[in-house]
């Protein structure tokens, strides 16, 4: 069966039982595909990778949150009214 390899390192699961770490290493901070009986089993994310992605999620929810809002009736603000505003409701 052929699947997409999304990693530039494979190793097999069993080498990955033994030394996690140290498969995560040889990745030099990107992504190790683990292989169970020659067949993708899981994607090893490095933490810093991980971040990565979950910034980049973020980001295109906001993108998608702002084209959603083009066109919406514009509210002008003075932010020392607000300010002003706040320390008289909490105090």
């Amino acid at each position: 069966m052929a699947f997409p390899v999304l990693a530039d390192l494979a190793i097999s699961l069993t080498d990955f039982k033994r030394d996690p770490i140290g498969a995560v290493r040889k990745g030099q901070g990107e992504t190790v595909l683990v292989l169970d009986d020659d067949q993708p089993a899981f994607y090893a994310v490095p933490p810093a990778q991980y971040l990565a992605l979950l910034e980049r999620i973020d980001d295109l929810q906001l993108s998608e949150l702002v084209r959603h809002r083009q066109g919406e009736p514009v509210v002008a603000v003075d932010i020392d009214d607000l300010i002003k505003e706040a320390a008289e409701t909490s105090g």
